[in-house]
């Protein structure tokens, strides 16, 4: 352990390139985080075998450098204007799909797997007995359309309880166009929920509103839902058809209509069926078996 004061800052220093992002939301150049990070795996890199990536594209300059194999799960969309001709300038770069669905924008780029996100088996508990309101959970965001659940809640005469960040680049479409329909007696918003509160709000639940308007790459509030028995009436945007097996696991929809009809079909879905549709695709282990292999198909790559 360093005990020089020059020392004891650099071990601060250290500690604040590894902070989570979404901590500093409000840094002035959240890239600058990010760029001296990659510039110290480049650095280091001869002691890895391989490097992962979660960073989308910002690495793929540095990746060139490095003295390993290395592989990148991209996290967000892919068909945002531009990234078509970043993606061929760095064509060869190794990459990870969360889904199938995500892949579909840049069908042609060095894809080596999908991978589904996974969580423990023992985050969250199994609830068959629930209670009779409607769950949403996530970012108040216009891609999210909280404005859809709540108007499914009011046509279902269910309530609605929505723990949910408003980020502040969401703030303005919070205040202007959101807000007031949270005073619908219906309605309850309590902000964000902690991990631990988490488990008992989904677990509780009728169903998940999912009610998105945006190719979703992955949703992992579908699973989290799964994981304690909850079904989810989500509609057919991005990977939802992946993650969700039509009246098994839950309802796909297409309009606000089919959604409140699918709320009062949740009690014909078995609850331990979706945990047990949990427990067989998206646990941890799963995930890691599936990256285990792809690792091994970069590292042979580079060897062969």
């Amino acid at each position: 352990m360093p005990t020089d004061d020059t020392s004891g800052e650099h071990v601060n220093h250290e500690r604040h390139i590894v902070a989570p992002q979404r901590l500093i939301e409000d840094t002035v150049d959240p890239q600058a985080w990010h760029f001296a990070m990659l510039e110290r795996v480049v650095r280091q890199s001869a002691e890895f075998d391989p490097v992962h990536y979660h960073v989308e594209y910002l690495h793929f300059p540095f990746s060139r450098r490095l003295a390993c194999p290395h592989l990148t799960t991209l996290h967000w969309r892919l068909d945002t204007p531009g990234l078509e001709q970043l993606y061929h300038e760095f064509a060869d770069i190794p990459l990870v799909s969360i889904s199938d669905a995500q892949r579909r924008p840049l069908p042609w780029l060095n894809w080596q797997a999908t991978v589904y996100h996974g969580l423990s088996d023992h985050l969250y508990t199994f609830r068959e007995r629930p209670g009779d309101y409607l769950a949403f959970l996530g970012r108040i965001a216009p891609e999210k359309r909280p404005d859809r659940a709540v108007e499914i809640a009011r046509r279902a005469g269910v309530p609605l309880v929505i723990p949910a960040k408003v980020d502040n680049a969401d703030r303005s479409y919070f205040e202007h166009s959101i807000q007031d329909l949270f005073c619908d007696p219906l309605v309850k918003f309590c902000g964000e929920v902690t991990d631990s509160k988490k488990d008992e709000f989904l677990g509780n639940a009728r169903a998940l509103l999912f009610p998105i308007d945006w190719p979703e790459p992955f949703g992992l509030v579908m699973v989290e839902a799964l994981a304690c028995g909850t079904p989810v009436i989500a509609f057919r945007n991005g990977s939802v058809p992946e993650i969700i097996d039509d009246g098994v696991t839950g309802f796909i929809v297409d309009t606000i209509e089919e959604a409140v009809v699918a709320v009062g079909r949740t009690g014909q879905l078995n609850r331990r069926r979706c945990r047990q549709a949990f427990q067989e695709r998206f646990t941890a282990a799963r995930m890691a078996h599936a990256y285990l292999k792809a690792y091994e198909k970069v590292l042979a790559d580079q060897s062969g």
